[in-house]
């Protein structure tokens, strides 16, 4: 599926040493160009956050809905990564708010470089919140810094309140767990929220978990305000690096 991460290479081939030095150089490569990211946006005082979950768990929604409650309040932009199409950018720009759009092809995430490529085209010393929202998959993007300052991971109520458990590398790198879709709680009553948090806090994850409906505004303002905590933090030279937390 992804060569650029070794998805594309068999167990078998993944055991040999010259497989293994390879993936090891890509992402040695990749975690400097994330440092250059982040020391970009640390000169400018813009603060990343890197928006993963799978595809449908509503990223550009939560987005849509931050945008709408901050807007007079921060400024901010975004890097869409999808395999195809720009309909979230779309989306996005139709707020008033800059968005780039980043088509990644077979690549099943986001990488430095990509970002890279992207900060340079945005107007830096106009944003004080940028959003990275990665490529709808719950294994790549864990692994590769961006260069992002927090990791927030969103999990759909239409999905299995197991997903923390059988993706582990993405959830243990979440600074913090967003429940989507809340509003659909009454109909899938199979996702138990409280199994979901256990999974988290089974990887050993402080990490705070939300229930928010972006379609309806529900639980919106706990997110607001870990958003508000984080620029906060930030600010203060706070903000504990993300990075390859993952790893």
């Amino acid at each position: 599926m992804c060569e650029h991460c070794g998805c594309s290479i068999s167990h078998v081939t993944a055991r040999k040493p010259e497989t293994v030095e390879v993936l090891a150089g890509l992402l040695d490569a990749n975690d400097r160009t994330a440092a250059h990211n982040r020391a970009h946006l640390d000169a400018h005082h813009i603060v990343a956050i890197n928006l993963m979950s799978a595809p449908g768990a509503g990223k550009t929604s939560l987005l849509e809905a931050t945008i709408d409650a901050l807007k007079d309040e921060l400024r901010i932009a975004v890097i869409e990564g999808d395999l195809e199409t720009d309909n979230d950018a779309r989306r996005i720009r139709a707020r008033g708010v800059p968005a780039i759009q980043i088509t990644t092809g077979n690549a099943c995430h986001l990488d430095a470089d990509m970002v890279h490529e992207a900060l340079h085209a945005l107007p830096l010393d106009a944003i004080d919140l940028l959003f990275i929202e990665n490529v709808g998959n719950l294994i790549c993007p864990a692994s590769f810094d961006l260069g992002q300052h927090r990791n927030v991971v969103l999990l759909s109520m239409t999905e299995g309140d197991d997903k923390p458990a059988k993706y582990p590398v993405m959830f243990r790198a979440a600074e913090l767990v967003i429940l989507t879709k809340a509003d659909l709680a009454p109909f899938m009553t199979e996702f138990d929220p409280a199994r979901a948090e256990r999974a988290v806090r089974d990887l050993a994850n402080p990490a705070p978990v939300l229930r928010l409906s972006a379609r309806l505004g529900i639980g919106l303002d706990p997110w607001l305000a870990w958003l508000r905590r984080t620029i906060s933090e930030a600010h203060r030279g706070e903000a504990a690096l993300s990075g390859r937390s993952a790893a």
